[in-house]
């Protein structure tokens, strides 16, 4: 018997806060950016090449969260029959949480024990553990934090289907989910399908974000010889697999420092990818064949990824967790098209493997052949039930569970698409929000003293033909923006008169630090309006961006550009003394490593030569 209910989760947690209201009209540091392109194929060349996302507009930024742990209480979606129990959260991005074991009673999954938000997305705020579903562009998806849709459906076999859906925002992609448990199976299913319900062509990006409790003998396994290497030297190279540079690529625990493994796809394997003990015991994934790319992410074991691991899981016990990933390219670095009016399905997998330990840790090829083999029974009836699935994922839904964004049924009243009767966007959904843009479909968008909400870069058409006032020539500027008219954008915020949110984007655009400064005696209390200020005076005037600083809060982020200024000022003694105090930067970014980069400037120019403390240390790109 299978059953699907409502339950209640508590975890300490940090608060998510709230939204930055300042236009992202840049994305975040992308990772991702591949130095060697001229040298590989040219398929995936031209996949890396197109349809990159430089915005993740209409989202707004996501990086008011903090690192106070409080209980709190998330609302979870249980599925579960005698052999297997799946926890969803959709609360924040429909996570699959938890993957029990009922006979074993074994945790499949890496289930992080608090949520600490830090920054990692393109929107900023990410958390780790579980079964995170990234869809829209390279990176952690703008709705990994978000609400999702979600309902009761009753499956082809008669037992309840779990169904999330919602509107990625920077595509415009119906995104379903269909958790299936048949009442016999030890295996949970998947459905996925991503919907494009407009009349053009979208790029498609989707990655099954996979986290993995690792030991020393963890080895990951899958059906390849070669894999795509990328690390911080931002080169992808084709190697052999398992063997690179001496070490069997193959175990986590066996690298020093960050790196991804993007497995070629073998001829004739069904795909799949599995993590598994010392025991041969441990979680697999399988897909049909449309999820063809699979991928093994590791933190590395030097001080960087091990405080990363720390700082995402406060409190971490044992050795971390690993990731294994799913996705519908060879690499997280492209995109796909998908055509218009058109959907893509698939289904995935996920259950305990066992697999004799002699065989999963023997030499690579007899591990993946004797692994496929165990695997057999699934694999050969993925197909089946994937078209059992595809009978009822049209099917409307019978309970509403949990409520998602109301953004996609205010793309509807604009567009007038067809989406699935399986994935509707009821026009109760839409919250004041939402309903403050239903005036612009009949040209006008009521000005107030409200801060701005993020542009709907797609209404562009309709922005330029609305009544003028202040909010449309604000929104026009950021949806010409963002459209790559730069000079359109200054003279739209420039007609905005004395705005602090116009005057902010004419100084991020154009780097004249008298618009911050404008901006900021217009609204001295915005941290995040300070913080950009700061940044932009350090890089013209030390003095102007002292006088900024004079009147700025205590926060962590203003702590950092003291140092900064500090240091900048001839006085490195203020800033040790600053350093010494202890700073935690709760969005420091992935990739970046500023209060050891700080600490090492200061104990330089003070002549000394002290280490950076452990909690300062966040580079991976060393072992």
């Amino acid at each position: 018997m299978t059953i699907l209910s409502a339950q209640d989760l508590v975890l300490p947690a940090a608060s998510l806060g709230t939204e930055n209201p300042l236009a992202p009209l840049r994305s975040q540091q992308e990772l991702h950016q591949v130095q060697n392109l001229a040298e590989l194929p040219a398929e995936l060349r031209e996949n890396i090449q197109y349809g990159r996302l430089h915005s993740p507009l209409p989202c707004l930024n996501q990086d008011g969260y903090d690192r106070d742990l409080v209980d709190r209480t998330f609302p979870a979606l249980v599925l579960e029959n005698d052999h297997v129990r799946a926890t969803v959260l959709p609360g924040v991005g429909g996570r699959l949480y938890s993957l029990v074991d009922k006979e074993s009673g074994e945790e499949l999954l890496y289930r992080n024990p608090v949520f600490q938000p830090a920054n990692l997305a393109l929107r900023n705020a990410w958390w780790a553990g579980g079964v995170e579903w990234n869809v829209g562009s390279t990176g952690h998806w703008t709705g990994t934090c978000e609400p999702l849709h979600a309902a009761r459906v009753e499956g082809p076999d008669g037992t309840p289907v779990l169904r999330l859906w919602e509107l990625e925002r920077t595509r415009n992609l119906v995104t379903q989910l269909d958790f299936w448990l048949p009442a016999d199976s030890e295996f949970l299913y998947v459905g996925i399908r991503l919907q494009n319900p407009s009349d053009a062509e979208v790029p498609a990006y989707w990655w099954s974000n996979i986290a993995v409790e690792q030991s020393a003998e963890t080895r990951v396994l899958v059906p390849a010889e070669q894999a795509w290497r990328f690390g911080y030297g931002k080169r992808l190279d084709l190697i052999d697999v398992p063997l690179y540079d001496g070490t069997d690529l193959t175990y986590p625990m066996r690298h020093g420092r960050a790196v991804d493994f993007f497995f070629e796809p073998l001829a004739g394997e069904r795909p799949w990818i599995a993590s598994v003990d010392a025991d041969g015991h441990g979680l697999v994934q399988a897909s049909t064949e449309r999820l063809q790319g699979r991928k093994l992410f590791v933190w590395g074991e030097g001080a960087g990824g091990q405080r990363w691991q720390e700082w995402l899981s406060p409190g971490l016990q044992g050795h971390g967790y690993a990731e294994i990933q799913a996705g519908l390219a060879r690499t997280q670095m492209e995109h796909l098209k998908l055509p218009a009016a058109t959907s893509w399905h698939w289904l995935e997998a996920y259950g305990r493997l066992a697999v004799d330990p002699g065989v999963a840790h023997s030499d690579w090829e007899a591990a993946r052949i004797g692994t496929s083999e165990v695997l057999r029974p699934l694999l050969d009836q993925l197909g089946d039930r994937e078209r059992d699935w595809l009978t009822v994922a049209d099917a409307a839904p019978a309970e509403r569970l949990a409520v998602g964004s109301g953004w996609g049924a205010l793309e509807l009243a604009r567009t007038g698409w067809t989406v699935s009767t399986g994935t509707p966007f009821a026009e109760d959904t839409m919250t004041s929000r939402e309903r403050a843009w239903l005036p612009l479909l009949d040209g006008r968008l009521p000005a107030s003293d409200a801060v701005p909400d993020g542009t709907l870069v797609s209404w562009k058409e309709l922005l330029e033909k609305a009544e003028d006032n202040w909010l449309v020539w604000y929104h026009r500027g950021v949806a010409r923006h963002y459209a790559g008219d730069v000079e359109g954008a200054i003279d739209a915020w420039l007609r905005v008169g004395d705005n602090p949110w116009a005057l902010r984007n004419l100084g991020f655009v154009t780097g004249e630090l008298s618009y911050y400064e404008r901006a900021v005696g217009l609204l001295p209390e915005l941290v995040e309006l300070l913080v950009e200020a700061v940044g932009v005076a350090l890089a013209v005037d030390v003095n102007r961006a002292g006088r900024l600083l004079d009147q700025a809060p205590d926060d962590p982020r203003i702590r950092l550009l003291r140092i900064r200024h500090a240091l900048q000022s001839g006085d490195p003694q203020t800033a040790r003394d600053l350093l010494a105090d202890g700073i935690q930067l709760p969005t420091v970014r992935e990739g970046a490593n500023p209060l050891a980069d700080l600490w090492v400037e200061t104990e330089e120019a003070l002549g000394t030569n002290r280490p950076v403390p452990p909690q300062y240390q966040f580079g991976m790109g060393s072992s």
